[in-house]
């Protein structure tokens, strides 16, 4: 993950394994920056438009936990952030190994 604070507006960046895919959003989660391997291409349009929803997910749960710790760093209380929805980095690791353990695969054996 890679966040980057620019003019009050918090991004984070989140890549595949590969590092073939990568999506940059906001803490709102609107994406701006989109990065995409040609390679990826051979693996088709729905394949694709997945790992981008997914990796927008995960970069915006990071953006907006990088927020709630800018604001903490400056004086917010918790009970405010809670409020604002903001996700502590304890809420995005458990979100992302969630996500993790679901992308495993079940079984060795392919379809065929």
């Amino acid at each position: 993950m890679n966040v980057q604070p620019d003019r009050n507006i918090t991004t984070a960046t989140a890549s595949n394994a590969a590092g073939t895919v990568s999506v940059r959003t906001t803490d709102q989660g609107v994406p701006v920056d989109l990065q995409i391997d040609p390679r990826e291409l051979r693996h088709g349009a729905g394949h694709l438009a997945g790992q981008i929803l997914a990796l927008s997910r995960r970069a915006a749960l990071e953006a907006a936990a990088q927020r709630r710790s800018d604001l903490a760093a400056q004086g917010m209380p918790e009970i405010l952030l809670d409020r604002m929805g903001l996700p502590t980095r304890d809420e995005v690791a458990r979100t992302q190994q969630a996500d993790d353990e679901q992308q495993r695969p079940t079984s060795w054996l392919r379809s065929v």
